[in-house]
Formats: C-alpha cells, structure tokens, sequence
C-alpha cells in the first residue's frame, strides 16, 4: 500500500513539473511553435508537457524504488518510535517556520514558484530543527503552563514526577516504598538509566551482574506488580555524557525530583537547586528511638572488636555492641541500652547484659 502511495506521489510530482516546464517555456516558444507547426502547435506543445511529465515520472520511479520506500518506511519507523514530548516541538516548530515563510509570501511571490518552494521548504526545515533543538525548553515552558491555573502546590503533588537513578533501583528498597504508598506522582524510569541497567546486567563481573539482574527484576514489580504510575522517558540528552548529569537535567525539564541513594548524585542535586529523595534519609528517620536506660532484646551473633564484646543487630540493621556479650554468642537475651552514638555512617548502640545489671 506504501509503495503505490509512493508511486502515485511520483506521478504527481512528474505531472507537476512537467506543467511547470512546460509553462516556464511555452511563454518564449509560443512563436516559434506557431512558424513551425501552425495549428498543430496546440498538439505539439502538450505532447511536449506529456513528454515532459513521463520522463520526470520515468527518472522518479526509478531512483525512487525499493530503496528510497526502505528510507520512508526507516524514517517512519524512527518518528513513531520518538516520545510524544519530541514530536509535538516538531511540530510546533515546523507551524512557527512555516507561519515566518507566511508572513513573507510577498517576497516568494516576487521569487516566482521554485524559489518560492525552496524559500518555504527552508523556512519549515529550520523551525523544524529548532523545535527539536530546543525540546526540553519548551516542555517546562508547557509544565509550567499546565500548573499555573490557580492550583495549590499541595493540589498538584500527584502530578510531580519522581525520577529513579540506578543506585536506588539497585538498591531494592524503592519497590517496599512505593507499595506502601509513600511515594505520590509519577514514578520516570529514564531510558538512559534502563540502558545503564542493562549494561551492569551483561557485565562479565558475577557480582554486577548479580545487582544489575536484581535491579531488571525491581523495576518488572514495581511496573507489573504495584499500584504505581510507571513512566518511561525515552528521551536522551545527547550532549551530555554522564547519567548523573542526565538525571538533573532531566529533573530540571520535568520539575520533578530525583530518588536515590547516591552521596555525590544528592550533593550535585543541591547545588543545581534540584530537589531529592534520598532513602537512606529515609530509612534513619524511621528507625526507632533507643534511649540510655531501655530495655532491649537482640541475638548476639558475633565476636566485637574489642576484648569480651558481642555484636547484635536491630531488624533495621542498627548494629548494638554489647559489652561482655561475647560468651551468649548465639543466644537471645535482653540487653540494657547505655548509651547510643550517631555516626556518618549511621547510628551505633552500646549496652551490657541486662543479667550483669541483676547481679551487680
């Protein structure tokens, strides 16, 4: 069905020319037409046009084969396959070229018809590319629009999108999240990161193979399995080369906010002014409060570092050392909490068995 459009276009376009030739000519070749074939002048100059329009048509159709269909059905393929943000600044850039080629028509009228073609060709091809060029602009420029209605900031907050980087994917976490409903908006699963992702999981280290497989795995629940908005951004920022860097131009565009669990990613995220999720901010601001006196009940499992000294685990993973807990290795007991210390790296716990405390 393509390929008899096609053909039908080349007709067109041989009849067209052939027309436009034949026009061009006939002004200077009236006379001469007129002294060499008199009354027969009418049936020679269309047998000029027609000669004219098959030739064009013959060399069309010919160049224009398999080949040139394999580019269109190419092309259409490659436009199909752009996000819809794309297409739609094409395609106001090409209304805005065509719009400046408009407001000139009284200059292509003085070009005549092929320049005049050339001069509008020009003018879409360029606000076609500008429109591509400067994409990004103008979706926030729309993001804006659509929230400047007189809604609360608190009235959009389903709408804001929350990006994911790689390390949070990794990291599994943001899956238990989002089921619990913390997480409001749009989850945006760029394709730079899903590329990243896919690249980690075809690694021939195991280990990251391992992590980039489990970060796949978590993105398949949260799409498939969680009641959550999944986007896929299918856009790219071809100029710039770090993931990082994506991600906070990203969020800039979208006005959204990045989720991760990056120290670096965070630390660049405030400096650009870009908001961030960070889970490991998260996880220390659930855990519960222990204070010098409680009472506590853990499983030593484990020598400490110093002599006599036990070591036991909170289910949020806060480690407790327990001294003189090295003998109930492997026992459940309850400790009494002396003090706790809050460290970079997190919060740390000391306590002694609450038995030692009966006895002194």
């Amino acid at each position: 069905m393509l390929k008899k459009g096609i053909q039908m276009l080349w007709l067109l376009l041989g009849a067209w020319v052939g027309f436009e030739v034949y026009t061009f000519a006939g002004i200077r070749t009236t006379d001469w037409l007129q002294s060499m074939f008199g009354d027969a002048s009418t049936w020679v100059g269309t047998v000029l046009f027609m000669g004219i329009s098959m030739t064009v048509f013959l060399v069309l159709f010919s160049l224009g084969g398999d080949s040139v269909l394999g580019r269109i059905r190419t092309g259409l393929d490659k436009v199909t396959s752009l996000p819809f943000e794309h297409v739609f600044a094409a395609f106001l850039g090409l209304v805005g070229g065509l719009g400046v080629a408009y407001l000139l028509e009284p200059i292509v009228e003085s070009l005549g018809a092929i320049l005049g073609i050339v001069l509008t060709l020009a003018c879409g091809t360029a606000g076609l590319w500008l429109g591509l060029q400067r994409r990004e602009e103008l979706v926030a420029i729309l993001t804006r629009g659509r929230g400047g209605n007189g809604e609360s900031h608190s009235n959009r907050g389903n709408e804001e999108h929350k990006i994911l980087d790689t390390s949070v994917i990794i990291d599994g976490r943001i899956a238990d999240i989002c089921k619990t409903g913390f997480i409001e908006g749009t989850i945006v699963i760029p394709e730079f990161v899903l590329e990243e992702l896919q690249h980690i999981a075809d690694s021939s280290d195991l280990l990251k193979r391992n992590r980039g497989r489990r970060g796949l795995d978590i993105l398949n629940k949260i799409q498939k399995e969680l009641e959550v908005k999944v986007l896929i951004y299918e856009g790219d920022f071809d100029e710039i080369s770090e993931v990082d860097s994506k991600l906070v131009k990203l969020a800039k565009v979208l006005q959204g906010k990045v989720v991760t669990n990056d120290f670096n990613l965070n630390k660049v995220c405030e400096l650009q002014g870009v908001s961030v999720l960070n889970i490991n901010d998260l996880a220390n601001a659930v855990k519960p409060v222990v204070l010098p006196g409680e009472e506590i009940i853990v499983q030593v499992i484990k020598d400490g570092k110093e002599h006599g000294q036990g070591v036991a685990y909170l289910d949020d993973g806060t480690m407790i050392v327990v001294e003189g807990g090295r003998e109930y290795i492997g026992t459940t007991m309850e400790v009494l909490v002396t003090s706790v210390l809050q460290t970079s790296a997190g919060r740390m716990i000391f306590a002694k068995p609450k038995l030692l405390e009966k006895a002194q």
